[in-house]
């Protein structure tokens, strides 16, 4: 074999080698973003929609200031949002109080499939609220948070500002949680936005009732519930039957959505209306 020959095998060799490096880099970097090792196991069909793993795991956190703040703020003296029931408040029920049937939504303010959930389906569920069809307890979980490969704080910080928001209203709760779903506002789970105060301050200046309110943006800013949200997740997480986001029940019995794209997810109000309907019964 000629030296020129060998030396065109062997650049094509080299060039070959660079492009599967290259290859595998980029599987490893798109593995990173998007497996969840040991905590989010991938999306699981259940209850009304594709969910989001529910992770148990403890530790993370985006700073050693910010594990401290929530840390502090689970021994701060509770303060309960206007609007809530149960002792600690953790009760959080939208809709018409004789409303013979109750729709329960397990969800976590970071997490993506929940956020695609409330935009193709929220405007069903709030019409058949308001018509009293059935009304909506809400179980907010945090779990996003315990991730130790997205940790950080966003969920605990989201469901805070909710809780803000539930102080005004119920309406300025539902309101302000579709807009934190909504697609121009829902971060991917791995950017951990809703932990900057700044942005849900931002968000909220799209719903009427909390535009400007300034109580709203001081027990925002203060963390007035803090304390109160860490509550609520703690009620999200004795929930053993959920093992994932969003988690749909109907009068205390899971719904289970078939759908035509085979996924699970409830993606029409064509698809999610007759599951409801078909429970109700």
């Amino acid at each position: 074999m000629s030296k020129r020959n060998q030396w065109e095998n062997k650049q094509t060799a080299r060039e070959r080698l660079r492009a599967e490096r290259e290859a595998q880099a980029k599987k490893e970097k798109a593995r990173r973003q998007f497996v969840v090792a040991g905590a989010v196991a991938g999306v699981l069909a259940v209850a009304g929609g594709i969910a989001y793993g529910v992770s148990q795991a403890s530790g993370g956190g985006s700073s050693k200031s910010t594990d401290s703040t929530w840390k502090a703020a689970a021994d701060k003296s509770l303060v309960k949002p206007a609007n809530t029931g149960g002792d600690k408040g953790t009760e959080i029920v939208v809709g018409k109080k004789d409303a013979k049937h109750t729709l329960e939504i397990y969800q976590d303010m970071r997490c993506p499939i929940c956020s695609v959930f409330e935009q193709n389906v929220g405007g069903t569920i709030d019409k058949d609220v308001k018509d009293g069809k059935y009304k909506v307890a809400y179980h907010v979980g945090t779990f996003l948070d315990r991730n130790p490969q997205i940790a950080g704080t966003g969920s605990k910080n989201a469901l805070s500002a909710l809780g803000a928001a539930l102080n005004v209203s119920t309406d300025a709760f539902s309101a302000y949680n579709k807009a934190l779903y909504s697609k121009a506002n829902h971060p991917e789970e791995t950017k951990d936005e809703f932990a900057k105060d700044d942005v849900l301050l931002k968000v909220a200046q799209q719903v009427p009732a909390l535009k400007g309110n300034a109580e709203f943006e001081k027990n925002v800013k203060d963390g007035t519930f803090d304390k109160w949200a860490l509550e609520v997740s703690d009620s999200f997480d004795k929930a053993k039957d959920v093992t994932g986001t969003p988690t749909l029940k109907v009068d205390g019995k899971k719904l289970e959505v078939q759908t035509a794209n085979g996924k699970g997810v409830p993606m029409t109000p064509q698809q999610f209306t007759p599951a409801i309907d078909e429970q109700l019964k």
